[in-house]
């Protein structure tokens, strides 16, 4: 961490501490992504310096490397992002090999080994919003299983980290999120990778991937949750999920929070038959739909913070216009306030009119 003038602060900086008055209310909480408005706060309650995150994720827009260029496309000319691709990219790789060996039964299972790679891209200094924002650019790998598996589990250990539930419980269910959908390496790859979707049949035989999971590590000695989740991530609390429609006190607590995690990245990654989702398209089904679904503390928790990780992020809206999101509506999470110009649009006051694309 580094102290830096209230003056010279930018928008993406992350703050290392919590600012409080003098009377030690709080103003902003660590783990903050400075904006234009936070920053603005601090002048106002006559902060002169903050303890900022040293890789958080910024970029100085005066900078000519960066002029004209999105949100998006700054990020991944950061060697910090270029960092965490590679490192991703080896977990993705270690976590094949250690699945293939479980399944084959050729491995006693050693979970520190398996979690390490996937708990050094959570370090270095990054905040939750930090490694969400790198996700989100990294959705262009077409894999229905390792890659999703690694995603799955950051974003888990971070869902659990909001809710602020005990080291040992973040640690489970991000190995939780990582043997999820370990019985998809049981199911033909011709059915996983279809580019295309699946008939009745190929449908029943996928479906058997949560039951083909919970077999292939029933036996193993890691927590029942890990075996749960495995069985029970495509469970919903309605009884319209599957494979044995289990009401919501039916369902273990760690696969309710792999079911989200599971189903945002689904959603917004690219697949083998469709490119990857806008996550405010995704957003708003999971507004309309998920208090039904998926347990109600744990899905207003995820969209509240995660709607926050895309505050600054540039987009296009389906009327073409490009922007700026600068505001995050409370009642419609889906629908921020644009700036375009000199203007700002109000989403939540726009029928019609929707993020289409983060740029």
């Amino acid at each position: 961490m580094k102290k830096i003038f209230t003056k010279d602060l930018l928008p993406g900086m992350v703050l290392a501490s919590k600012v409080v008055t003098e009377n030690l209310n709080i103003i902003l909480n660590k783990g903050a992504v400075l904006d234009e408005a936070a920053i603005a706060k601090l002048t106002f309650y006559s902060i002169y310096e903050v303890e900022v995150e040293d890789e958080s994720i910024y970029s100085d827009p005066d900078d000519p490397e960066y002029v004209g260029l999105t949100s998006s496309e700054r990020l991944r000319r950061s060697p910090e992002f270029k960092s965490f691709k590679h490192d991703f990219e080896l977990c993705a790789h270690k976590f094949e090999n250690a699945m293939k060996d479980i399944v084959a039964g050729n491995t006693a299972i050693d979970t520190d080994l398996l979690l390490a790679p996937v708990y050094s891209l959570l370090k270095k200094g990054k905040t939750t919003s930090d490694v969400f924002i790198m996700l989100n650019n990294l959705r262009d790998y077409d894999d229905a299983t390792y890659t999703h598996c690694i995603n799955v589990a950051l974003s888990s250990n971070i869902l659990a980290q909001w809710l602020r539930w005990s080291d040992e419980e973040i640690e489970t269910v991000t190995l939780s999120g990582l043997f999820h959908d370990i019985g998809k390496i049981c199911i033909p790859e011709e059915i996983v990778t279809k580019p295309g979707k699946l008939n009745p049949e190929e449908l029943a035989i996928m479906r058997t991937h949560p039951q083909k999971g919970y077999d292939a590590i029933k036996t193993l000695d890691i927590s029942v949750h890990v075996k749960n989740a495995a069985l029970m991530h495509h469970e919903r609390c309605d009884e319209s999920g599957y494979p044995a429609k289990l009401t919501a006190p039916q369902i273990d607590k760690f696969a309710k929070i792999v079911a989200i995690a599971d189903v945002y990245d689904a959603m917004t990654s690219a697949r083998y038959y469709r490119k990857a989702m806008c996550p405010f398209i995704a957003l708003q089904t999971l507004e309309d739909e998920g208090l039904q679904k998926y347990d109600a503390e744990m899905i207003i928790c995820f969209l509240q913070n995660i709607v926050n990780t895309y505050l600054q992020s540039t987009v296009r809206l389906n009327t073409g216009e490009i922007g700026e999101i600068v505001f995050i509506n409370k009642t419609f999470l889906a629908k921020p306030t644009i700036k375009i110009s000199d203007d700002y649009i109000d989403l939540s006051k726009c029928p019609g009119v929707y993020i289409k694309e983060l740029l």
